[in-house]
């Protein structure tokens, strides 16, 4: 596991398994930004910036996970033979900040059961197994949910029965089941 604060001195890439990036809020609460699956990376800024020596989150795993990293060190002299890796790790690190970006977009200005149905079909994306299946079971608890779309589990709550009730998804302990991805995307689409 690496925690926030650390050293930041490598870059990962997660073979197999998923992990969940955290960050601490200022009132010591634990804000849950995404989910990295297989073929994801993390700890790009730390190969770029050698002025910010420690991490800006936490990544936990959720399940059973490999990752390979690459050190700083090991990257430079990479960088040196290859100068084109840069841009690739560059081009990575543009796709977090606008990932981020719609996030904070999203939490701004959209409402909870909008972030709900948005955070349920990302999370299908990743979990459905196969990747082609309407159908996808995300084994995280309602709390995390909540932490992922920044809202008080109850609420979060309301909005998961509103959409079972729909026959959108099936609840159960430590898990939500989407059942129709096709018709939540629909859903959302409606709700904006």
């Amino acid at each position: 596991m690496v925690h926030e604060g650390d050293i930041a001195d490598s870059l990962h890439l997660v073979e197999s398994g998923r992990l969940a990036a955290q960050v601490s809020t200022p009132s010591g609460q634990i804000a849950t930004l995404n989910v990295i699956a297989a073929g994801e990376h993390f700890g790009e800024i730390s190969l770029l910036d050698h002025r910010r020596p420690r991490r800006t989150a936490t990544i936990v795993a959720l399940e059973p996970t490999d990752t390979l990293s690459i050190s700083r060190t090991a990257f430079g002299k990479l960088r040196e033979e290859h100068p084109a890796v840069l841009h690739l790790v560059t081009v990575a690190l543009a796709e977090s900040v606008d990932r981020l970006s719609r996030r904070l977009l999203e939490t701004m200005y959209d409402g909870l059961d909008h972030r709900v149905y948005r955070q349920l079909l990302l999370l299908a994306e990743v979990y459905a197994d196969p990747p082609s299946s309407n159908e996808a079971t995300i084994p995280l608890t309602q709390e995390v949910l909540a932490e992922f779309v920044g809202g008080a589990r109850p609420s979060v709550n309301m909005a998961l029965i509103k959409l079972r009730d729909q026959g959108l998804v099936a609840l159960g302990r430590g898990k939500v089941t989407v059942l129709d991805r096709r018709a939540l995307a629909a859903r959302l689409r409606k709700a904006h």
